[in-house]
């Protein structure tokens, strides 16, 4: 087995959630292709009810990038047993249409040329999905009751991964960031 790809399953055990059927899900999207960089993201999210925990696994390979995601459905009267939904997808890097990042800097006034971010969050987009946010459009004239319809925005939404010092470490930021960086150069190369 490649390193690569050994440090990838070894990154799958550490965030512990469900590293064997990542693996496996990842290694038939993989489809033997090499594994240039990777980016374990475990979340857990919490609501009224549950407690629900996924995990987004972004993997470069010399022509793709492949996002894995996997949420877990806890048994319910319908679906008497647990269960997970894993999903992946493979994007040729030549269809990445945007890579954003935002990093989050803590007193940037006090900032120093390479000191980390507190957060990060790395955006990838490529068409398969965008979220449109709408609104009203405001009338100026307080008194007016005419409908003027709807403004909205067009996000691409395609993965969103969002990583925290403080949620996951500041060891967890900068491997985002090192992902970041080898995503952004092998997307220049296939342009």
């Amino acid at each position: 087995m490649p390193a690569a790809f050994t440090d990838l399953r070894q990154d799958l055990h550490r965030a512990g959630y469900y590293p064997e059927l990542v693996a496996d899900v990842l290694d038939v999207a993989l489809a033997d292709e090499q594994v240039l960089a990777h980016l374990v993201h475990p979340e857990t999210t919490f609501d009224d009810v549950e407690v629900r925990r996924h995990v987004t696994v972004l993997v470069l390979t010399p022509t793709r990038l492949v996002v894995a995601h996997v949420d877990d459905h806890p048994a319910d009267s319908e679906n008497p047993s647990a269960s997970a939904s894993a999903t992946t997808e493979s994007v040729p890097l030549a269809e990445l249409r945007s890579i954003a990042l935002t990093h989050v800097v803590d007193s940037p006034e006090k900032h120093r040329a390479g000191a980390p971010a507190s957060e990060l969050t790395l955006a990838i987009g490529w068409g398969a999905v965008s979220r449109i946010d709408l609104e009203p459009v405001a009338c100026p004239d307080p008194a007016c009751e005419a409908d003027h319809g709807l403004s909205g925005t067009l996000t691409p939404d395609d993965v969103v991964v969002r990583v925290s010092a403080v949620a996951e470490g500041a060891t967890a930021v900068r491997a985002a960031a090192v992902f970041a960086r080898r995503l952004n150069a092998a997307s220049t190369q296939q342009r």
